[in-house]
């Protein structure tokens, strides 16, 4: 059996017909996801005022930009399990910028990302756009960070946050990072807060490197953006929704990481 983890990657060059693909694909999904947005600051111009933190209308549109832009791809979405209703979060492995696409198709969430995120070019505006929480990696900010979720949670937003700090080649799931977890275990949060592991995989085009849709390592945005775009033919996500558990059933942020990063593992293929 092939070691694909070891096995370099290469591109599938991209011939005359991808590029037609790539001009009409991508054409439709700039219009899907910059409609939308114009639409949602606009309507975030009346929701803010009214409704504060909580925003009852504008993930929805989000939502549905996410839905579209897999039609797009003509790329399914598989999905297993319910989206949690307790107050919590969601932590699911990092395979691809493709899951902020999926997880948003599967639910209406909020994702919390590392503070670097929002200076990248269009993506930063994007994310603070839709509402996601950044943290700065200083242990110095802990209590801030706990102030600041506390408020999104008490708001109504569903968390999500990619424990493993980066994305991978989506055959993998790295050492879950125990430290944001830590902000759950606050006195006022503890007895109420619940969290669902999420698993994302990614099952590639028929054919091709399994790794196909992982983003990791010095791979550039755009590059990876026109291979998927090129593809005649897509493969499928697949987003397992795993049962909540009650943040208070375990002893400290460490036993919960290590619970969490077990569960989500062993929902993808051993031999991938």
């Amino acid at each position: 059996m092939t070691d694909w983890k070891a096995k370099p990657f290469h591109r599938p060059r991209i011939g005359p017909a991808g590029w037609l693909r790539v001009a009409w694909r991508g054409g439709a999904l700039g219009a899907v996801t910059y409609g939308g947005l114009a639409l949602l600051l606009i309507l975030r111009l009346i929701e803010r005022p009214l409704f504060g933190l909580r925003r009852p209308w504008t993930p929805h549109i989000t939502q549905s930009v996410c839905r579209a832009a897999f039609v797009i791809l003509r790329m399914p979405i598989r999905r297993a399990g319910e989206p949690m209703t307790d107050t919590g979060a969601m932590v699911a492995n990092h395979a691809s910028w493709l899951d902020i696409f999926a997880l948003n198709a599967c639910t209406t969430v909020y994702f919390v990302a590392k503070s670097e995120v929002e200076g990248w070019a269009g993506i930063g505006w994007l994310a603070r756009a839709t509402g996601t929480l950044f943290i700065a990696r200083k242990g110095s900010a802990a209590r801030l960070h706990q102030t600041m979720l506390e408020q999104r949670l008490h708001a109504g937003h569903r968390l999500v946050f990619f424990p493993e700090g980066t994305s991978t080649d989506s055959l993998r799931v790295l050492p879950f990072k125990s430290t944001l977890f830590a902000a759950f275990f606050a006195e006022r949060l503890e007895r109420q807060m619940h969290i669902q592991p999420v698993t994302l995989r990614y099952i590639a085009p028929e054919g091709l490197d399994p790794r196909f849709y992982g983003w990791w390592g010095d791979m550039d945005f755009g590059g990876h953006l026109l291979m998927i775009l090129a593809a005649p033919r897509q493969g499928a996500v697949e987003v397992t929704f795993h049962p909540p558990v009650p943040v208070d059933a375990f002893e400290g942020r460490k036993p919960l990481a290590n619970y969490c990063e077990s569960v989500i593992a062993a929902t993808l293929p051993p031999n991938r």
